[in-house]
């Protein structure tokens, strides 16, 4: 069994670097650009970036055929590019690109994504930042930035908005989520849409980053929002960054397996008293019943969760249930 990881570079893979030495910009914003199969304009992508005027771009290689890379890095130097001996999750190059990364914020992307408006990274950065005075006013808030991840209003080729927004609900212990468009600024939402938002670097890394042991990417992705929510970090939406598809929407496996296992044990089955999460010894005979693994399998899946909760009992600031009873719906709370 994998072990759940307690540090945010705990489980980085081998790879290696090409290029990046040569800062682009000064705004504070860098780019993560996750490649997706298929053929795209790197050189028209990469000339797009950079009049956005980011700091630094990642860009993470899933292919092993990129014969364009030298190539690229020489008329780039603010390019680095990330080879991948293996390939991992899209959570897991987030994670491997941030490691790369020496800014305070950054915003990830796809390569069939093109940014719509927003005004440039200066401007992304700026809206994103406490002013001094708001500063002084919240004296015990640790970072210059509002939240952990801002998230654009995403367009589909045909640049309708679609609806990105994420809610989360539970019913007779099934978690679902529902899906709302983004009609107005600073609307919350579980996780972000494809992994696509403007992130705080250093409340990301104390968080954890994505969980690389959770390899389906829907559970990873519900486990990195709940987890944030869960701990007191916020993902809200903005008006004013506006992104489209150039292809298909990319749809998502939600199949409960494995993955869903770990993400069941970490973020909804513990319990928040007073001040602190524990899993209780009652939920085992339960877990055991659905998980479909043996005693001694769901012993062990279900005491390494026990253990990981119980390390980090006092970040938690509510548990699930009473999470899903406060999200802020866009409107009336639906009926499930």
């Amino acid at each position: 069994m994998s072990t759940i990881p307690t540090i945010f570079s705990e489980t980085l893979p081998s790879y290696t670097a090409v290029g990046g030495n040569k800062r682009g910009a000064a705004t504070g914003l860098s780019a993560v650009l996750l490649n997706r199969t298929g053929r795209y304009p790197r050189r028209t992508l990469f000339q797009e970036l950079e009049k956005n005027g980011f700091d630094y771009i990642v860009s993470i290689e899933s292919s092993p055929e990129r014969y364009d890379v030298e190539e690229l890095s020489g008329a780039f130097p603010f390019v680095r590019f990330i080879l991948l001996r293996e390939p991992i999750g899209p959570g897991e190059q987030i994670n491997l690109a941030v490691s790369e990364l020496p800014g305070p914020l950054f915003f990830v992307l796809w390569n069939d994504l093109r940014i719509m408006a927003g005004g440039g990274a200066v401007r992304m950065a700026e809206r994103l930042s406490f002013s001094p005075e708001e500063l002084k006013k919240s004296e015990g808030e640790k970072s210059p930035f509002r939240r952990l991840c801002t998230i654009p209003v995403i367009q589909n080729s045909r640049f309708e908005t679609l609806p990105t927004l994420i809610a989360p609900a539970v019913r007779k212990r099934k978690v679902k989520t529902l899906f709302f468009p983004p009609l107005k600024e600073g609307l919350p939402s579980l996780y972000p849409f494809d992994g696509v938002g403007i992130y705080d670097r250093e409340r990301f890394i104390r968080l954890g980053g994505f969980d690389g042991t959770l390899k389906n990417t829907h559970w990873q992705f519900m486990d990195f929002g709940f987890r944030a929510w869960l701990w007191g970090e916020e993902i809200r939406s903005s008006q004013q960054v506006k992104i489209s598809y150039n292809g298909d929407v990319p749809a998502e496996d939600n199949t409960a397996e494995a993955s869903y296992r770990r993400f069941y044990l970490k973020n909804l089955a513990p319990v928040f008293r007073k001040d602190y999460a524990h899993l209780p010894l009652r939920r085992f005979p339960g877990y055991l019943f659905r998980s479909g693994e043996d005693l001694l399998a769901a012993w062990d899946a279900f005491s390494e969760s026990r253990r990981w909760v119980s390390l980090n009992r006092y970040r938690w600031r509510g548990d699930a249930r009473a999470l899903t009873d406060r999200w802020e719906y866009p409107g009336e709370k639906p009926g499930l």
